[in-house]
């Protein structure tokens, strides 16, 4: 049985799979809703919200990402960071995962990933759930009716949670497999029920793809002023350090919130909508965003709720604090209608310090952005990835070591590119700790951040007088109106003195070791910054 909208020679009998008892194609919202309480997947909440648990894996599964050692792509991938596949693990994979979806119903949705015509990717994905179906077609582009009917997949992904790998045949880790195979452009996903190991799989295509078209990807949100796209701001970072919460600005226009591609003309989103994280979440902090929680259609995941009012309870985190919702992103008020904005005006890179060693802001050289972005320096936060319950520090390079497929320099030289032919100011934001580290101090004021954001992108922070930090060397205001100076020095934060100073000195060694690594990569300027040397 067939149902819904697809361009007759495009039908999945192309793909491979065969034998499924339904297929459903490019099913609308209310059609997917439908199907998912059908089958017992979730239920409706307040506002028509589609309420679901994610069950054993309510994160992202990073190690059991795989990518096929196929010869075209052996010499450009960093496999270091992506784990070689065997053609013939893969092919037995496949033929496994087809076989077991056999007698099955299955969901497609035809979708873009990137709202720039010139280089959007067009993806199919097959879901075994409805409400993955329905996460997808919330998260990536959705074309219109009448581009169904021309719509040639150049990408294609399976997703089958009730299909449990094998390590001993498939050549993998454990039960759960995401696999992406370049030459058959076809990712492959199982044993695995969480939602954003789909979006995320495309983000790594695209991370792939687009460097060979001149075209930075980038782990970032991006809003750009009212009224002037080419006043666009990019905010790099991790899940948790606030780039949808602070890219969500009611002042701007919002590009996105997670992924992005910066041209040699745009700022482009990969996406058609946001997953933000819910927990903690409220109508005074976050107004627009708690609103989408009780829109129809909205998927909020992994939540504790009232079973008989349906209300949410985004405090209680024994599911996970992993908890999300995912929603159109025109359920923003400010949000773009194209999704389009100019060259970045200036670069924002989010970090969240648990050490609770970096201020709120600092203003970096070009030399000194390459430096931390190759740094990538964070603090993963609670429930993003399984096994972590609290913050732990890392560097992730480029804001994004998981979703990067080739090597960080070749991203760097992007960057480092883009910046010399623009003249993008660059900035770097600790959302992280003050007053202490994790377990003392607390978390940096939003609305303090909110501030220092507002004056770096209207340009009124430039003419602050700075400071040259003595661990990091980026200088550092000393005043900004409506923001307590006291934040603006970290040190003068600690009651301790003395334990700021073992932290620093901690957080200065670990930045120096783990640079060691790109040494060899980068340009003499890079190269000259030496962290720790004003002491």
């Amino acid at each position: 049985m067939e149902t819904g909208r697809v361009n007759p020679t495009q039908r999945l009998e192309n793909t491979g799979i065969s034998g499924l008892k339904s297929i459903h194609y490019n099913l609308l919202e209310p059609a997917l809703v439908e199907a998912a309480i059908k089958k017992g997947e979730g239920e409706l909440g307040q506002g028509g919200a589609f309420l679901v648990s994610t069950g054993e894996y309510t994160g992202r599964s990073p190690k059991d990402k795989f990518v096929v050692d196929e010869p075209s792509v052996k010499d450009s991938i960093w496999w270091e960071n992506n784990p070689p596949l065997a053609i013939d693990a893969f092919e037995q994979l496949k033929k496994d995962m087809f076989a077991h979806m056999e007698g099955g119903e299955y969901f497609v949705q035809d979708l873009f990933g990137g709202s720039d015509p010139a280089y959007r990717l067009n993806t199919r994905v097959i879901t075994e759930l409805a409400w993955h179906s329905l996460f997808i077609r919330t998260m990536l582009r959705r074309p219109e009716a009448a581009e169904l009917d021309s719509f040639i997949p150049e990408f294609t992904v399976v997703n089958c949670p009730t299909f449990q790998a094998d390590p001993a045949k498939h050549g993998c880790r454990s039960e759960v497999i995401i696999a992406i195979s370049f030459e058959q452009k076809l990712i492959l996903i199982g044993g695995t029920e969480y939602a954003g190991e789909n979006k995320k799989s495309v983000f790594s295509i695209l991370n792939y793809l687009l460097p060979d078209q001149g075209v930075m990807p980038m782990h970032c949100s991006a809003n750009h002023a009212i009224g002037d796209p080419s006043d666009t701001a990019v905010f790099f970072g991790l899940s948790g350090t606030g780039k949808t919460t602070l890219s969500a600005d009611p002042k701007r226009i919002l590009i996105g919130d997670d992924e992005h591609g910066w041209s040699d003309t745009t700022t482009f989103n990969f996406e058609g909508g946001c997953y933000a994280k819910t927990i903690n979440l409220s109508a005074e902090a976050e107004p627009e965003i708690y609103a989408t929680t009780h829109k129809f259609g909205t998927v909020i995941e992994n939540m504790v709720y009232d079973k008989y009012t349906k209300e949410l309870d985004f405090t209680d985190d024994s599911l996970t604090a992993n908890m999300r919702c995912a929603y159109p992103l025109h359920y923003i008020s400010n949000a773009s209608d194209d999704s389009i904005g100019g060259q970045p005006k200036n670069i924002i890179m989010l970090t969240c310090d648990a050490f609770g060693v970096l201020p709120p802001i600092a203003r970096l050289t070009p030399a000194q952005a390459m430096y931390h972005f190759l740094s990538g320096f964070t603090s993963k936060v609670a429930g993003t990835e399984r096994g972590v319950t609290e913050p732990q520090p890392t560097f992730s390079t480029c804001f994004g070591a998981p979703f990067m497929p080739r090597r960080p320099e070749a991203y760097g030289a992007l960057l480092r590119d883009k910046i010399a032919s623009t003249g993008a100011t660059c900035w770097l934001v600790n959302t992280g700790w003050t007053g202490g580290a994790y377990g003392t101090g607390a978390r940096m004021p939003i609305k303090a951040t909110r501030g220092l954001l507002t004056a770096a992108l209207d340009g009124s922070l430039n003419d602050a007088t700075f400071r040259r930090d003595e661990n990091f060397g980026f200088d550092v205001p000393v005043a900004v109106e409506g923001v307590d100076n006291t934040l603006l020095d970290p040190r003068n934060t600690w009651t301790d003195k003395a334990a700021y100073d073992a932290n620093a000195a901690k957080l200065v060694t670990m930045f120096s070791d783990n640079f060691a690594q790109y040494e060899k990569h980068v340009s003499d300027d890079v190269l000259a910054i030496k962290i720790g040397a004003l002491k």
